[in-house]
């Protein structure tokens, strides 16, 4: 029997989790579904993520605006997926933040990619006609910046990692609290979707970077918040081994001249005992596997994912 494509059978609500992990700093953890957060500046609020859709975001501003009414200044996006971005017009913010190439990337494959999610992952999609269009950052960067939050609550820093998940990945790091929201370059016990990534750097380089700032608090971008210098770096390492993983077991299977379907059946094999039942690796794995694919063969800029071309590539590894 054909599995059913991609979370277009995963329609039950999950139940979502408000935490707050210091004096002003809250996330919201959904059973694997991607997570969202806010930092309190002295009289304005830093939001981490936005969402598919302004209805979803205004469930979790609601939640939100329990414990805070500053305004929203600062909207900081990790990346360019639709998921991320589609909902931003529901935090009023003064500002969108977000890395150049993110930028880039919404410009060159946003209505591809916004089709394309919308398919895979109609569940996060509340009231899809309530999104106004593509998502615009107006504050862009390359490298680092800086956001003062005010008062004695120190700086906020947005940091690029390297390549990663997507070209653009950033990261938002309190260090005053040793807080780390890490967005999509980590997954806390949730499958990684890699159909857009550079997987030799992100196994290495980057996330090396992530490890680095020492994190006591890390938020994944799914998954539970993990506490804990040693639970941190176990996250991290957790998230380098399903990348070796998946570069192994592909690359095995490329260097000997097998193919696209063995390279999939290998990497299911492999990584099954130990992250078969994450959320969404079912869902991730033959757009992970056709990305590595195509790495191998020297495609370095991720090619552009379409709903029809989604639909090829699951019939072609999945059904």
């Amino acid at each position: 029997m054909a599995k059913s494509f991609a979370s277009s059978a995963d329609l039950d609500e999950k139940e979502e989790t408000l935490e707050i992990l210091a004096d002003g700093v809250y996330a919201l953890t959904a059973e694997g579904d991607p997570n969202v957060g806010a930092i309190e500046g002295e009289n304005f609020l830093v939001a981490f993520e936005a969402r598919a859709t302004p209805v979803a975001a205004a469930d979790w501003l609601a939640k939100l605006r329990a414990y805070t009414d500053k305004p929203v200044k600062y909207l900081v996006l990790s990346h360019y997926h639709a998921v991320r971005v589609l909902g931003a017009s529901a935090f009023d913010a003064e500002s969108i933040v977000a890395h150049e190439k993110t930028r880039y990337l919404i410009n060159e494959r946003g209505k591809e990619d916004w089709a394309s999610e919308l398919g895979r992952m109609p569940r996060l999609f509340r009231d899809p006609s309530s999104v106004p269009g593509l998502t615009h950052p107006e504050i862009v960067f390359n490298d680092r910046l800086e956001i003062e939050l005010g008062g004695d609550r120190g700086s906020l820093v947005l940091e690029h990692c390297g390549r990663g998940h997507t070209a653009g990945d950033i990261v938002v790091w309190l260090p005053g609290k040793k807080i780390l929201f890490a967005g999509d370059l980590v997954e806390a016990e949730a499958a990684l979707y890699t159909g857009d990534a550079f997987h030799m750097d992100w196994r290495s380089a980057t996330l090396d970077k992530v490890k680095s700032y020492g994190a006591e608090i890390l938020v994944g971008g799914r998954g539970k918040v993990v506490r804990g210098r040693d639970a941190v770096d176990a996250a991290i390492e957790q998230t380098r081994e399903f990348l070796g993983g998946m570069i192994d077991n592909v690359g095995s299977v490329h260097d000997r001249g097998g193919s696209l379907r063995e390279a999939f059946e290998a990497t299911q094999a492999a990584l099954s005992p130990k992250f078969g039942a994450w959320p969404i690796f079912e869902h991730c794995l033959p757009f992970n596997v056709q990305r590595l694919w195509d790495e191998l063969d020297g495609t370095d800029w991720p090619r552009i994912w379409t709903a029809e071309r989604d639909r090829e590539v699951w019939a072609k590894l999945q059904d």
